[in-house]
């Protein structure tokens, strides 16, 4: 068993930034890969970025290349997202994810969520 916790969600204005964190707890966290999923009202579920156990791949969703980082720290057993230049769009719930393995982009193949928290953007 895995257990996440998203944090770090808020409201901001277009332009502005903000950072997500997302503590894990359960599981040897370094063994795992994590990504951050967003959903919309009335949209699906969409993959916004993950990262591999070392942190040494990372991949983003094209609308937010550029914008968004995703990062970990082991030691700390917690996943960030540092959001930049955020835009009216990005205003979703934010959810956390984790799988063993290798890293994907698929939200089906993880197996861990956390609760999501939620961003709101205004422009």
């Amino acid at each position: 068993q895995v257990q996440l916790v998203e944090s770090g969600g808020g409201l901001v204005q277009a332009g502005g930034s903000l950072r997500l964190s997302c503590a894990a707890s359960g599981r040897p966290f370094s063994s795992y890969a994590m990504g951050w999923f967003r959903q919309a009202p009335g949209k699906e579920r969409e993959f916004v970025a993950a990262i591999n156990w070392s942190g040494g791949r990372t991949y983003y969703a094209d609308s937010v290349k550029g914008r968004f980082t995703i990062s970990r720290d082991n030691a700390k057993n917690t996943v960030y997202l540092q959001m930049n230049s955020l835009k009216p769009e990005d205003m979703a719930v934010y959810y956390c994810a984790a799988k063993p393995g290798v890293v994907v982009i698929t939200t089906g193949a993880y197996d861990y969520w956390g609760q999501g928290t939620q961003v709101t953007v205004t422009s």
